[in-house]
């Protein structure tokens, strides 16, 4: 038999696509859904296709026993997802916004305003920012060497003034980390910041470090050769 945790998943999922349907999509009858319905409710939780598919196939079936659908609007649809990018991105005037508020903003927490601009404009992971080192910062012909490139990655006038302004926040915490990004957790010791730290410190402004370089990232892709 099937456990209890089981059971809630599928009525779940039925419910979603009920609700779908009913919001979204205008029908309220089983018997209206066709394979672009399904489709198209698959796509809202690409990661969820093969689960989801699977307790659709489910209550289809049992739906067609019943006689609330003559077809099976799941059938001929594949579990496997769909190659290719499926992350957020952001627009041309969120970008100005954000780019204005890490530039501009004295309020803005220095620790945003950098993982923001070498997110955004870099394509830097939070793991490079996570171990970005002070001794790597070459103020001189203004560069850093974020940890897996081959090459010191050249920074533009605005992001070095962001950088500028994290390393002076940095010397008012008075500690001997190595790294550029010092929390209240890391600064007694030589560790860098948390994973979860950097996932997070973008909150205030609604989005992920992650959508943030995936934006620069699908910008290079479109623009220039991929190889």
């Amino acid at each position: 038999p099937r456990s209890d945790r089981t059971i809630d998943v599928a009525l779940a999922t039925v419910r979603d696509l009920a609700l779908f349907l009913d919001h979204e999509q205008g029908k309220q009858d089983w018997s209206t859904v066709d394979i672009a319905d399904i489709e198209t409710f698959l796509n809202l939780q690409p990661d969820n296709r093969p689960r989801r598919l699977t307790v659709l196939r489910q209550f289809f079936r049992f739906a067609r026993t019943r006689r609330l659908v003559l077809v099976d609007p799941t059938r001929g649809l594949s579990r496997k997802q769909s190659k290719g990018f499926r992350g957020g991105t952001l627009t041309v005037d969120q970008q100005r916004l954000l780019f204005r508020r890490w530039t501009t903003d004295p309020m803005v927490h220095p620790h945003e305003a950098l993982t923001g601009m070498l997110s955004l404009l870099h394509g830097a992971s939070p793991r490079e920012l996570r171990l970005l080192r002070c001794d790597t910062i070459d103020d001189q012909k203004y560069t850093v060497r974020l940890d897996g490139r081959p090459l010191p990655v050249p920074l533009d006038p605005a992001s070095w003034s962001v950088l500028t302004r994290c390393l002076a926040h940095r010397l008012s915490q008075r500690t001997r980390n190595p790294h550029v990004i010092v929390t209240k957790v890391t600064k007694t010791g030589r560790e860098p910041a948390s994973t979860a730290y950097l996932t997070h410190v973008l909150d205030k402004c609604g989005i992920t470090p992650r959508t943030a370089r995936s934006t620069r990232l699908v910008d290079l892709v479109n623009t220039m050769d991929p190889k």
